[in-house]
């Protein structure tokens, strides 16, 4: 009976462990994919294409240390797009905080861009500001604005997709 015993709790302790209260977990959607495209349509982020960016770095501009390189990812769509996937990195730093709970976070983010203007030519370096800012509430952490050079290029739209394309 105790060999039994043993295993009944081990099990029990399994099925309680195993169970959600969907209510209590808090969703998080920070991931954003960024396009940057000319006015006439033209993917900009093709690392080998001319008159595309080959050389694109991101700096945290709320680091503490001036050189703060923020992680993101180059993707290729089917379609042979190209777009810049961030996930996280960058520092938030609190910007509103309301009673209730809600608050809101922004990071900066400063892009340098090497434009491909001919297969051994490249232009001088563009310097570009991002700030995004993120919305915190118990039941979420999500992305819900995003700026490029202080306009406005994305505003959240529930249960869609985080996708910004910048005009340039």
């Amino acid at each position: 009976m105790k060999k039994h015993f043993l295993a009944y709790i081990f099990i029990g302790f399994a099925l309680v462990s195993c169970g959600s209260d969907e209510d209590s977990l808090q969703k998080i959607d920070q991931k954003l994919q960024i396009f940057m495209k000319d006015a006439s349509g033209k993917d900009l982020v093709n690392p080998t294409k001319v008159g595309s960016y080959s050389g694109i770095t991101w700096n945290d501009e709320l680091a503490p240390t001036d050189v703060a390189n923020v992680n993101f990812s180059r993707q290729m769509l089917s379609d042979s797009t190209y777009y810049m996937e961030y996930l996280a990195g960058a520092t938030r730093q609190l910007v509103s905080e309301s009673a209730d709970g809600n608050k809101i976070y922004r990071s900066e983010i400063l892009f340098s861009l090497t434009k491909k203007i001919s297969d051994t030519e490249f232009a001088p370096v563009e310097t570009d500001t991002l700030e995004i800012f993120y919305r915190l509430n118990p039941s979420v952490f999500e992305v819900s604005q995003v700026y490029y050079n202080n306009v406005l290029q994305f505003s959240k739209i529930p249960d869609q997709p985080n996708v910004v394309t910048i005009i340039k």
